[in-house]
C-alpha cells in the first residue's frame, strides 16, 4: 500500500491527546515495558535500511542530538515548563539517545517525560494561585509575547514565574472581554488549569514511547511516522472513512465523556434515544458484561469501549445533557455496525454563475473532495461498495451530466492527501489513458504510474482550486492536469510534497504474536509529474492566483528543515489536450474587474491581510482599552457585514458568527459548538463562486474567440476537453 499522506499531526498534539496502552494492562509511564524495547529496535532497522528509507540516515550522535532537540520540541514547544537550567541537565542525554533506540533501553527518554510532566504540574500550580492575587489590572503597555518557538529558554523558575502571569493575565482579559464576571472567570481558569494538569498526569508510558520515537522518526523525514496498534488503527479508518461502532462523535468536557454529534444512519442516530450533549457515564459489552463507569477515563480508553465488531452489543449509561450529572443514568443498548463517515467524503452541489454580457447563465458542477480516501481492506476483497474517492466522484460527475453542467471544479483545498492510487485512478476520469505519475525509488528506478482505461467520466470544461493546505495526493491531480493542459488550475500555490510513504506493520515479524508493536509510515519514494517536475518544496502554481493566505515561509514544505529539496527528470510522453498560456491574460483580466465589485471576495482578502499583519507580531496587547476597542471594531465589521449579506438576500444563522468567548472547547457547550460549525458550513464561499466564474469566462471566451480557441485548445486532442461549447 502506497500512501502520499502530508501536514502531520505534530507531535504536541500527539502527547496531549493521550494515545492509550497497547495491551490491557498499561505500562508504567516510568518504565519502559519489553514490547517498546523490541519497537525500538525494529524501528532503527527499518529507517536505518536502504531497502526501506528513500532516505536513510546512520543513527549516529549527529542524529542523535537532532532527535534530543525534536524531543524537548514535542515535549514544550511554547518553552512555557523546562527552564534553561533543565535543558542544562538533560544535556547529558543529547548524544546518548542514538544507543538508547538501537538497544531498546529507552529510559532516558522516560526520565525527560517524567521531567515534563513534573514541570507542568508546578506551572499550573503556580498558575492556580496566581488566580488569588491582585495581579489583574489591564492599564498598561506590556504584551504576552505567546510565540516562543525562536526565544531562548527562560533562565530559571522566577522567568517562568513572570512569563506564566503574563499568560494568566491574558487568559483572564479574554473572560473579562466577553463579560465575564472575576468570580465567574476565576473558577473557570482554575478549573481550566486544573484540567490542564490533570490530563498531563493521565499521560502514561505509550504516550512517552510514542512521542519519542516520532523524534526519531522525523529527523529521518518530515513524513515519517510512528504509529502504536492504536494510532495505526485510526489511521487506517482515516483513509477508509469506516469504522465499526455506534456512529457517534464524541468529545471529552471535565471528567466526562459527551456526545458531540450523531452521524446520520449509525445505531446511534437511529435509535432516537440520544443527542448531542448527552452524557456517557458507563458502558457494558454485549447482553451481560458488567457494566463499567468509565467517568473520569480518558477519550480513547472510552472509545476502545463503544467501539466494536459490527453486529455486536454495547450498552451505554447515558446521563441527558438537561441533567445534573448525580442523575439516574438511563440505559441504552446499542447493535453496533460498519459506519461510513460521509461528512469526508465526497460531496456535490451545483452553482449557478449568472447571465453577463450577453451571454447565458451557466452551472458549474462542483466536486469537493476532502482526502483521497481508500478502504484498501474493501478494495482487496473486490466489494462492490468499497470507500473510493474515484468511485465517489465518478458518481458524482454521472449527476453532473445528467444536470447537463457547463463546466466542473474539483475543490482540493486543505485536501492533504492520502491514497497515490486514488490520485492516478481520480485523474483517470479526465484523461483517455497516459502516465500520470513518475515515482523514483531510492536506488533511482522510476515506474510510471498510468491511468489504463479508455474513456473519461468527464470530457468539458474542468477546474482544479487549490491552496497551500492541498497536499501530495492533491498535486499529483493538480500538477497532472495542469502538465496535460486539461483544466485551469486555479487557488495558491500548494504544500510542495513530493514524496511517497509506505505503511510497515512492525507485527509482521516472526517474533510477534499479536498486535503489539504497532506501525511505521516511511518515505520510500519521490514523484514527478508526466513532464519531469517535482512538487517537492515547490508545489504546484496555480494558472490564476488568488491571494496568499498562508505565507511559504510559515507553513508548506519548504519550512521543515530536513526536506528533500526539488528537482526535476525526464519528462514521459503524455498527450496536451491544452495550453492555456494565450487564455490566461483575458481571464486575469476578468477576475480582478470581478472581485474588485464582489463584496465576499473583498472581505476575504481583508481578513486574509488582517490575520498575516497579527500573525507578524507573535503577541497580543495586555491593556484592557486597546483589546476592548479591537474586539469592538471586530464586532462593529461583522455587524456591517451582516447588514450587507441581507440586503444581498442572505440571512445566514448567527450562530455562524465568529466571536471570542474566551472559553477553551472544552469549556464550551458542546452542542451549540458542534451546531456553530454546521452553520459556519453555509457561509458565502467567495473563491468558490469565483473559481466557477473563472471556467465560465474561460468557456465564453473559447465559445466567442475562434482563433484563439484553436490556439488554446490543440487540435489533435480536442477530447476530451470540449471547452468551446
Amino acid at each position: 500500500m502506497k500512501v502520499a499522506k502530508a501536514l502531520p499531526v505534530t507531535l504536541l498534539a500527539l502527547a496531549l491527546t493521550a494515545p492509550v496502552a497497547w495491551l490491557t494492562a498499561q505500562a508504567d509511564a516510568g518504565s519502559p515495558s519489553a514490547e517498546q524495547a523490541t519497537a525500538a529496535k525494529l524501528v532503527y532497522g527499518i529507517l536505518s535500511d536502504s531497502r526501506y528509507a528513500y532516505r536513510p540516515r546512520a543513527l549516529d550522535d549527529s542524529l542523535s542530538a537532532e532527535v534530543f532537540k525534536r524531543y524537548l520540541e514535542s515535549l514544550d514547544p511554547g518553552k512555557l515548563f523546562f527552564t534553561a537550567a533543565d535543558i542544562d541537565k538533560l544535556t547529558t542525554y543529547r548524544v546518548k539517545l542514538d544507543d538508547a533506540i538501537k538497544s531498546g533501553e529507552v529510559a532516558p527518554a522516560f526520565e525527560m517525560f517524567a521531567l515534563y510532566q513534573q514541570r507542568v504540574n508546578q506551572r499550573v500550580t503556580h498558575a492556580r494561585g496566581l488566580l488569588a492575587k491582585d495581579i489583574f489590572r489591564f492599564d498598561g503597555s506590556d504584551r504576552w509575547e505567546y510565540d516562543r518557538e525562536d526565544v531562548p529558554w527562560v533562565a530559571d523558575t522566577a522567568g517562568l514565574d513572570k512569563l506564566w502571569e503574563q499568560s494568566v493575565r491574558n487568559d483572564w482579559l479574554r473572560l473579562k472581554l466577553a463579560g465575564k464576571q472575576p468570580d465567574e472567570i476565576r473558577k473557570t481558569l482554575d478549573k481550566r488549569y486544573a484540567n490542564m494538569a490533570k490530563g498531563v498526569a493521565e499521560l502514561n508510558g505509550i504516550d512517552a514511547f510514542q512521542t519519542f520515537l516520532n523524534a526519531y522518526a522525523t529527523s529521518i523525514d518530515p513524513h515519517t511516522d510512528y504509529f502504536d496498534p492504536r494510532a495505526a488503527e485510526r489511521f487506517e479508518q482515516s483513509m477508509s472513512l469506516s469504522l465499526e461502532g455506534i456512529g457517534a462523535q464524541l468529545q471529552k468536557q471535565d471528567d466526562v465523556v459527551v456526545i458531540r454529534e450523531l452521524i446520520a444512519g449509525g445505531p446511534a442516530a437511529l435509535s432516537n434515544k440520544l443527542k448531542a450533549g448527552d452524557r456517557i457515564v458507563g458502558v457494558g459489552q454485549g447482553a451481560t458484561g458488567p457494566m463499567e463507569d468509565v467517568v473520569g477515563w480518558r477519550i480513547d480508553d472510552v472509545v476502545a469501549k463503544i467501539k466494536g465488531a459490527k453486529g455486536t452489543q454495547v450498552r451505554l449509561d447515558i446521563v441527558p445533557a438537561e441533567a445534573v450529572l448525580d442523575s439516574k443514568p438511563n440505559r441504552i443498548v446499542l447493535n453496533r455496525a460498519k459506519i461510513r463517515l460521509e461528512e469526508q467524503a465526497a460531496k456535490a452541489e451545483v452553482l449557478t454563475i449568472p447571465a453577463t454580457d450577453g451571454q447565458p447563465a451557466r452551472r458549474i458542477g462542483v466536486i469537493k473532495l476532502p482526502a483521497f480516501y481508500q478502504d484498501f481492506e474493501g478494495k482487496r476483497r473486490n466489494s462492490s461498495d468499497y470507500a473510493s474517492a474515484t468511485l465517489d466522484s465518478k458518481k458524482l460527475l454521472r449527476g453532473f451530466r445528467e444536470q447537463n453542467v457547463d463546466g466542473v471544479v474539483i475543490d482540493l483545498r486543505n485536501n492533504g492527501g492520502g491514497s497515490l492510487a486514488e490520485a492516478v485512478e481520480l485523474t483517470g476520469l479526465f484523461i483517455d489513458k497516459g502516465p500520470v505519475v513518475q515515482v523514483r525509488e531510492s536506488g533511482g528506478r522510476v515506474q510510471v504510474d498510468s491511468d489504463s482505461d479508455a474513456g473519461v467520466a468527464w470530457d468539458g470544461p474542468l477546474a482544479v482550486l487549490i491552496n497551500r493546505g492541498s497536499a501530495s495526493a492533491s498535486e499529483i491531480f493538480a500538477g497532472a492536469i495542469q502538465d496535460y493542459g486539461r483544466g485551469l488550475i486555479i487557488g495558491e500555490t500548494t504544500f510542495g510534497k513530493g514524496t511517497v510513504q509506505n505503511l510497515v506493520d512492525l507485527d509482521r515479524w516472526p517474533m510477534n504474536d499479536g498486535k503489539r508493536f504497532g506501525q511505521v509510515k516511511l518515505t520510500i519514494a519521490q514523484f514527478f509529474l508526466p513532464g519531469g517536475s517535482s512538487t517537492q518544496n515547490k508545489g504546484v502554481v496555480p494558472d490564476i492566483q488568488f491571494p496568499v493566505s498562508v505565507d511559504a515561509s510559515e507553513f508548506g514544505e519548504s519550512t521543515y528543515d530536513n526536506a528533500l529539496p526539488w528537482t526535476r527528470i525526464a519528462a514521459v510522453p503524455h498527450t496536451q489536450y491544452g495550453d492555456f498560456a494565450p487564455l490566461l491574460p483575458q481571464l486575469k483580466s476578468r477576475h480582478d474587474a470581478r472581485v474588485a465589485n464582489d463584496k465576499e471576495f473583498q472581505w476575504w482578502t481583508e481578513d486574509i491581510a488582517q490575520f498575516r499583519e497579527e500573525t507578524a507580531k507573535k503577541s497580543v496587547s495586555l491593556n484592557e482599552a486597546e483589546r476592548r476597542a479591537e474586539r469592538d471594531r471586530d464586532a462593529a465589521k461583522r455587524k456591517q457585514r451582516q447588514e450587507a449579506r441581507k440586503t444581498m438576500g442572505l440571512d445566514l444563522d448567527p450562530l455562524a458568527e465568529d466571536s471570542d468567548d474566551g472559553l477553551t472547547a472544552n469549556e464550551r457547550n458542546i452542542a451549540q459548538d458542534a451546531a456553530r460549525e454546521k452553520a459556519a458550513e453555509k457561509r458565502p464561499d467567495p473563491l468558490l463562486r469565483e473559481s466557477a466564474a473563472i471556467l465560465v469566462d474561460a468557456v465564453q471566451v473559447l465559445g466567442s474567440d475562434k482563433p484563439l480557441s484553436a490556439q488554446v485548445l490543440l487540435t489533435e486532442a480536442r477530447k476530451p476537453g470540449q471547452w468551446a461549447n
